[in-house]
């Protein structure tokens, strides 16, 4: 799924308590801690294009930062960490396991299929891709229904 969902995603079903925006941030953590580091690498190093990069040019320790962002076993760890230290905080990392299983429905295994229990297993769900034009439409629509359920919701109160 593009990262742009993602952020959506978190703040549509975690956005709503204390620490709102932190929902943003995890909905995309598991892209930024990867892709985005590759993407800052490659900026500052004047080899940055814009695409989807061959598979071969994706350096070893981006693929193992995404297993590790990817891993909802990772995810759960962390925020369970989180929560005996500040269990406001845990309700919006909720929307990084989120990411993983929307990742995991929407990545083929021809390009970073999701390693959902990875260290435990190397097990990779073959999904759709989000290019994919009747998923991309299913996660517009999806994204617009969680957002005017949160405004419904929000209203009565």
């Amino acid at each position: 799924m593009d990262t742009f969902s993602h952020a959506l995603y978190g703040k549509g079903f975690f956005g709503y308590r204390k620490y709102r925006w932190a929902s943003f941030l995890f909905g995309v953590i598991p892209d930024l801690s990867s892709f985005g580091i590759y993407f800052t690498v490659r900026l500052f190093s004047g080899s940055l294009q814009f695409g989807r990069p061959a598979i071969q040019e994706i350096p070893i320790w981006v693929t193992e930062l995404y297993n590790i962002s990817h891993s909802i076993i990772t995810a759960f760890i962390l925020i369970c960490i989180t929560y005996l230290i500040n269990k406001d905080l845990a309700w919006p990392m909720l929307a990084w396991p989120v990411h993983i299983i929307v990742d995991l429905l929407t990545h083929s295994v021809e390009f970073f299929p999701t390693p959902i229990f990875w260290p435990l297993s190397d097990y990779r769900f073959d999904g759709v891709p989000w290019s994919n034009i009747y998923v991309f439409i299913t996660n517009i629509i999806l994204i617009f229904l969680i957002f005017f359920y949160r405004r419904k919701i929000n209203s009565k109160t």
